[in-house]
């Protein structure tokens, strides 16, 4: 089955008030191209699952696009500093934070790509997450009665991951490091990918490289080369430390428009 579809028709199945996992990590194979796209199709209320995010979160609280965050760390985690966009609209009462560890975040889509409602976390013994974040509940074992905590299963929607290669079926190659981008692909109830190239349907089948997210989890893929800049991705480019800079000096949204069509994005 083709599954090979434009940026703007992919986005565009993504509802308003969806659950969105958004694939890399920090600064690294964020799936940039798509979260523009949602930038310009103005999504609303969109509830957003990362391990650790940067500017794609960054620049979806700025264009009021979300109303919570899961996550376990949001910051630019270099010369860039803090995603302020981000933190202000927490500050503001708009954007809801429900801070995790990032172990956290991995143990709650655990448990969705494993069809149970809850996952034990071991290391989260005493912490004011456990009271503030409405994920966590915290229970005697029932074997030994020790106290432990409870992470709810988080199964997104939707994920949107950006990898090396994939071929129109969906079936997927990341190179270098995976994150959660694997583990996203087999929590959420659809995936969406953009890739750097499309390669034919025999490149999985004929080589003992084998596909890290089968094309039958995927709902539809799209080719976009450098569909994690400004951000990294590994062994292709690096940082766009220019575009970076030019988005960190906005101030409001009305800007956001002129930005991505300078950075031809």
């Amino acid at each position: 089955m083709n599954k090979l579809v434009n940026l703007h028709e992919a986005i565009a199945t993504i509802p308003d008030g969806a659950v969105v996992g958004l694939g890399g990590n920090t600064l690294n194979r964020a799936p940039m191209a798509a979260v523009f796209e949602m930038v310009r199709q103005k999504k609303k209320s969109l509830a957003l699952v990362k391990t650790a995010g940067a500017m794609d979160i960054d620049i979806l609280c700025l264009a009021g696009c979300v109303k919570s965050v899961d996550a376990g760390f949001i910051s630019y985690e270099s010369e860039y500093s803090l995603a302020r966009h981000y933190r202000a609209s927490v500050q503001k009462g708009l954007v809801k934070a429900n801070e995790h560890a990032c172990y956290t975040v991995i143990s709650a889509l655990r448990a969705a790509s494993y069809g149970i409602p809850f996952m034990p976390v071991r290391g989260l013994v005493t912490s004011d997450l456990i009271d503030v974040n409405p994920y966590f509940k915290r229970i005697t074992d029932p074997f030994t009665g020790d106290p432990v905590t409870l992470v709810s299963a988080i199964r997104p929607d939707y994920a949107i991951l950006h990898v090396h290669k994939a071929d129109i079926q969906g079936n997927a190659l990341i190179l270098g490091p995976k994150y959660e981008d694997v583990l996203f692909s087999r929590a959420a109830k659809k995936v969406i990918l953009t890739a750097e190239e499309i390669v034919d349907e025999g490149f999985f089948r004929c080589s003992e490289t084998k596909a890290d997210i089968p094309g039958f989890l995927v709902e539809s893929v799209v080719h976009v080369p450098h569909g994690a800049a400004p951000c990294a991705c590994h062994g292709v480019y690096g940082l766009n430390h220019e575009s970076i800079r030019k988005f960190l000096t906005i101030k409001n949204d009305s800007e956001l428009p002129l930005y991505l069509e300078v950075c031809h994005v």
